[in-house]
Formats: structure tokens, sequence, C-alpha cells
């Protein structure tokens, strides 16, 4: 197995190579909300970058996840808050979501051969899911507007840590060793070191400093989201 770590959705087209697994990362909040809503019964997530799109979506009658700059949209039935996504509310259900930064990764990366969304909350699953799929597996940080952020950055080099402890990897370039530097720094206490970043104060500034915790908690969930090209849904794999 050889892994590979994109710090922001913008370098991607520099790492892209013919058939990756993508690895999806918006640790605040898109893929583990995405993670959550499926563990609470969503049947798929249509995943769209552009508002204008998911608005069209809601005059159909579809139920739409919606955020921007961290707060919920005006027209949408949730936001990007794990909390949102109950199970009374989506089970059974197809959601439309689009996010600041989580749906863009999605659409950037999507042409690969396999997507898959990961976070904290899936990390043993999606592990065990790459171990068996094999190749190349590039994770995709979403970052902030293109831009670097520590969270997503975290999981990376979490998530090398623990492929290479189950699995004989490659690290493919100095962005994983970036990221695992990073988390070797952090792992004891993730929440106060990330408590400096600056997503973890627009959460704080929006009232959503719970879901940063949550966010950062392993293992809640055992089920990993793939894209499926066909549909353009996101499912369970």
């Amino acid at each position: 197995m050889i892994l590979d770590i994109c710090l922001s959705p913008a370098l991607y087209p520099f790492y892209k190579k013919e058939n990756d697994t993508v690895i999806v990362v918006d640790i605040f909040r898109a893929c583990t909300t995405i993670c959550t809503a499926f563990a609470n019964g969503a049947s798929a997530i249509i995943p769209v970058a552009d508002i204008e799109e998911a608005k069209q979506y809601k005059s159909q009658g579809y139920l739409v996840g919606a955020e921007r700059n961290t707060q919920k949209c005006d027209f949408a039935d949730f936001g990007n808050s794990p909390f949102d996504y109950t199970q009374e509310k989506v089970k059974g259900k197809e959601i439309v979501f689009t996010t600041t930064n989580g749906t863009y990764a999605i659409e950037q990366s999507h042409g690969c051969k396999t997507l898959l969304i990961g976070a904290f909350s899936n990390i043993d699953a999606l592990a065990k899911t790459c171990i068996k799929i094999g190749g190349r597996i590039v994770v995709i940080c979403a970052g902030w507007n293109n831009r670097i952020n520590i969270e997503d950055t975290l999981f990376g080099g979490a998530f090398a840590e623990k492929l290479s402890n189950e699995n004989p990897i490659k690290l493919d370039s100095d962005a994983v060793k970036i990221a695992l530097e990073l988390w070797q720094s952090a792992k004891q206490d993730a929440l106060s070191y990330i408590k400096d970043a600056e997503h973890y104060q627009r959460l704080i500034d929006n009232r959503a400093e719970g879901d940063a915790s949550f966010c950062l908690q392993h293992n809640t969930v055992n089920l990993v989201p793939y894209y499926d090209k066909i549909d353009k849904k996101l499912k369970i794999y």
C-alpha cells in the first residue's frame, strides 16, 4: 500500500494519479456529519457544492442540509452539525448536502477510482476498508477555502499511524511526514491542542464548540460512506 496526504483540495491536481482511492476528510464538520447521518439511518446523501443547486433540490421536496461559513443556510432543514441529523429526522431519507469545504472537496475529487468519506468517527472501519482495497490511498484534507487547517491534517497523521500499525505502507510524500509529526504532538489531548486552531474559533463564535469534541471522538460509527458515480450519491460501502 501507498499512502499520500493532500493538505488542500487546491493541491489535488498535483497528487492525482490513475486508480487512486481518495478519502475526503472534513473533520469540522462535514465528513463527521455525513457519517452520523448514515449511522442514524439516512438512505443516501446527495453532495452538491453549489448553494443554488441545493435550493433547486429543496424546491423539489428534498430534505436539505446546507451550511456556509459555519452557519446554517436559511432555506435548509439542517445545518452542518452532526447533532442535527437525528434518527427521527433522517431514517430512511435521502438528504441533499452542501457545505463550505467538504462538499467542494468531494466535487474536486469524485473522478477518482474510489472515493470514501473519512473522519475520526469511522477511522477504524476506514482503515480496514482501505487495507482490503489496497493500492494507492490519497487523503484529501478539505481545509478552509482551499487553505490548510489543523484538524484535517491531524486526521491525516492519525490515519497514517493507524495504517502503519496494521499493514506495511509506503509514505509517498513529505505531507504524510508533516501530518504524522503533528499528530504525535497532539494525540494525547487533541481537543486542547486544537483550541488554538482557526476553525475551532469559528465554532465558538457560532456557539457550536460542542461539535468539536464530538468530531474528535474515534469510532463512534462502524461504516464507510462512498461516492456512487452512477447515482452521484453517497452510500454506505
